[in-house]
C-alpha cells in the first residue's frame, strides 16, 4: 500500500527518542513533514538530518517535523544527543517498520524504511510526498517549495 497525494494521512503513535508517544493526528492545524529514513548514525541519514535540524527546527511555530526509522528509541536517544536534533526521532522498532509500511516505504528484504518525504497539511491531507532509493539524499529545498504551496 502506498499513500499518495491527496489522500489522508495514515494515523499512527509512535515513541520518540525520550520514550515519548507521539501521534500524527496531534498534529493538525499544522503543516507537518514526516520524513523516513534508514537508519541512524549513517552517512545520508546524518547529513540529511543535519540540513532538516538547520533549516526547519528555527520555523517550528510553522511547521511540524516528524522523523521515523526502524531503530530502538535507545540508539536514538544517542544519536539525537549526539547531533542535538530537537525534532523528534520516531521509533517504528516494533511491530518492526509497520509504519514504513502503512506509508508504502518499507523495503521488505533489508528490514528497512526507504528515503520517504510526506508533506501534510494542517488537515491530514498528503499535499507532496518523495520517496528516494536508500542511498539517495533528499533535496530539502524541496520540502520548503512544497510547504510554500500549501501556505
Amino acid at each position: 500500500m502506498s499513500v499518495e497525494v491527496g489522500s489522508v494521512a495514515p494515523d499512527f503513535e509512535l515513541q520518540d527518542q525520550h520514550g515519548t508517544p507521539v501521534r500524527l493526528s496531534g498534529l493538525r492545524g499544522s503543516n507537518t513533514v514526516l520524513i523516513f529514513y534508514p537508519l541512524a548514525f549513517s552517512g545520508v541519514c546524518t547529513s540529511e538530518l543535519r540540513s532538516i535540524r538547520d533549516e526547519f527546527a528555527p520555523r517550528r511555530d510553522e511547521v511540524r517535523v516528524l522523523t521515523v526509522t526502524v531503530d530502538s528509541i535507545f540508539a536514538l536517544r544517542a544519536w539525537g544527543d549526539r547531533e542535538g536534533y530537537t525534532f523528534p526521532l520516531l521509533s517504528d522498532f516494533w511491530p518492526h517498520g509497520e509504519v514504513a509500511r502503512g506509508y508504502g516505504v518499507f523495503d521488505e528484504e533489508r528490514g528497512l524504511a526507504l528515503r520517504g518525504t510526506f508533506v501534510i497539511d494542517g488537515e491530514g491531507v498528503v499535499r507532496w510526498k518523495v520517496v528516494n532509493p536508500i542511498h539517495s539524499a533528499r533535496d530539502t529545498a524541496a520540502y520548503t517549495a512544497a510547504l510554500a504551496a500549501i501556505s
